[in-house]
């Protein structure tokens, strides 16, 4: 299988420079004032004082180690409570279908860009306004920002392979010689989007194709990126398909550890930067809404993610930072087309053998 002429992401929604060079950028810019957000957002509503809101609901499906001391700081900074509900991107994405105006989410926040065109393309999202838009990576329709960004890349252990001989493209993944060797983790959304962005460019036959090689293969399941990462440190498998950051943690907690990553090309879609997306349900308060999302986007959560996840901050807030090592530049495309191609991946990937 061979993958040419490839331009993904400007129009799927997910970033188009997919490379590890990094560019300095520099000054600093203050932290946004929230509580003058909040004072300013308007009139009462259930769960809003005269003064703003006084609670905001947040379906995350973001992990609680990655978003829980966020909002720790966003309810001392400004008073608001936060309840949470954590899932699956899918999971919470159906659930808010379902929920239809009855839905309590004010926030969705998706590490699933497909999550979020999914419902996008059912007229379940409401637009966020230039306010938030104008803060980081968006897209024409109005419906979502970027919070943070993740590369795809392929983790291999150095002591049973050499760099040179890994392959450059996600197509050689399913080349002879690779059968059984690369771990993946089919119920994952980033993997799910990876896949969609494949389909939508080669096509389903050959997307079927190349799952199919990788299940009749034997590749390793696995039920995410720390799984997979945790695997290929101790040996048990040589490598896998992860988004970057999962390696980069564990070599902080453990530099002596032999796990590294491994770019493909520039424009394939085995190394494109999938968006953590935040976007506001159709049924949510606005205003709650934007006054969390405006904290996320803020410097100081922006710094959270470069600092502590290893994620890249997409924010402005952050944009003239000298200290911050970012991506650039940064074409997020259309994050909305993602949703209309996620149903008919999950079909693909199950129809190749994998749950998902």
């Amino acid at each position: 299988m061979h993958f040419t002429d490839i331009e993904r992401t400007t129009r799927l929604g997910l970033m188009s420079d997919v490379s590890l060079r990094r560019r300095f950028l520099r000054g600093a810019l203050t932290v946004v004032m929230l509580l003058s957000l909040v004072v300013a957002c308007g009139g009462s509503t259930d769960g809003e004082s005269a003064d703003g809101p006084s609670s905001v609901t947040l379906y995350s499906g973001r992990s609680e180690d990655l978003v829980g001391p966020l909002i720790e700081q966003f309810e001392a900074a400004t008073g608001i409570e936060v309840e949470v509900r954590y899932g699956g991107n899918a999971e919470l994405a159906l659930l808010i279908e379902t929920e239809g105006e009855r839905s309590p989410a004010d926030v969705f926040l998706a590490s699933s860009p497909g999550a979020v065109g999914f419902l996008a393309e059912r007229d379940l999202l409401q637009p966020l306004g230039e306010e938030l838009t104008a803060q980081g990576p968006s897209g024409p329709s109005g419906l979502w920002v970027a919070i943070s960004g993740r590369q795809r890349v392929l983790v291999y252990n150095s002591e049973l392979l050499d760099e040179a001989d890994l392959p450059d493209t996600v197509a050689e993944v399913v080349a002879d010689g690779m059968q059984g060797r690369v771990g993946i983790a089919p119920t994952n959304g980033s993997f799910q989007d990876f896949v969609t962005l494949l389909r939508l460019e080669i096509g389903d036959v050959a997307a079927l194709e190349w799952l199919t090689a990788l299940h009749d293969g034997g590749a390793p399941v696995f039920e995410g990126n720390s799984a997979i990462v945790q695997a290929v440190a101790r040996g048990e498998i040589e490598m896998g398909l992860v988004n970057h950051y999962y390696n980069l943690r564990l070599l902080a907690e453990d530099p002596s550890a032999v796990s590294r990553n491994h770019v493909f090309a520039e424009g394939d879609p085995g190394a494109v930067t999938i968006v953590t997306a935040a976007a506001v349900p159709a049924a949510g308060d606005i205003s709650a809404a934007t006054a969390l999302i405006d904290f996320l986007l803020s410097e100081g959560a922006q710094r959270f993610y470069a600092e502590e996840t290893q994620e890249y901050p997409l924010g402005v807030s952050v944009a003239d930072a000298d200290d911050l090592q970012l991506l650039g530049p940064i074409d997020v495309g259309v994050v909305d087309q993602l949703g209309g191609g996620l149903e008919r991946t999950l079909e693909l990937i199950r129809e190749a053998g994998f749950d998902a």
